[in-house]
């Protein structure tokens, strides 16, 4: 009799602890998120190829659902602006971008750890370029690796080095 009762207990004790680790993990996990602010690429420190880098990149990201809202500007080499915004969650699954000078118009998020995300852009089922997202131990900077192809079929592998603002 004891020891069922004592199953019971623990039964019902890990029930609520999953219950409630669920319940409370999710949203301070989203709170802490290091992401979440605006970033400047510092182009000194940041590596283009097949290049040339843009002028300037300015990324604004949101606590969004279980994700992101990010919107990225940009200023290209050439002077020339655009804009990409995507809000997704990290689940892998597809949500759409706007705006990829690389044709995509679709993204999906990952979360790796507390301070990598991954995120992959495609342009229908296939993948254009895959983003690295790793926010240093204190918060203030976020490296970026990019692999993928750009328009003109080059491969591509950028290092963007952002400055938390």
């Amino acid at each position: 009799m004891h020891s069922r009762n004592y199953a019971w207990t623990i039964g019902v004790v890990l029930a609520v602890g999953v219950v409630l680790g669920i319940g409370v993990s999710d949203p301070s996990a989203q709170m802490s998120d290091p992401r979440i602010g605006t970033w400047k690429l510092n182009v000194e420190k940041s590596k283009y190829s097949p290049g040339p880098a843009p002028q300037s990149v300015m990324v604004k990201v949101e606590p969004a659902g279980q994700g992101e809202k990010t919107t990225t500007d940009f200023v290209n080499a050439d002077g020339t602006r655009t804009t990409t915004e995507y809000t997704a969650n990290f689940d892998g699954k597809n949500s759409p971008l706007t705006g990829s000078q690389f044709g995509a118009d679709m993204v999906s998020l990952k979360r790796i750890n507390a301070r990598t995300t991954e995120r992959t852009d495609k342009k229908g089922d296939k993948v254009v370029q895959v983003l690295t997202r790793v926010v240093s131990q204190d918060g203030k900077m976020m490296t970026v690796t990019t692999k993928g192809t750009n328009a003109q079929a080059q491969a591509v592998n950028n290092v963007g080095v952002f400055e938390k603002q």
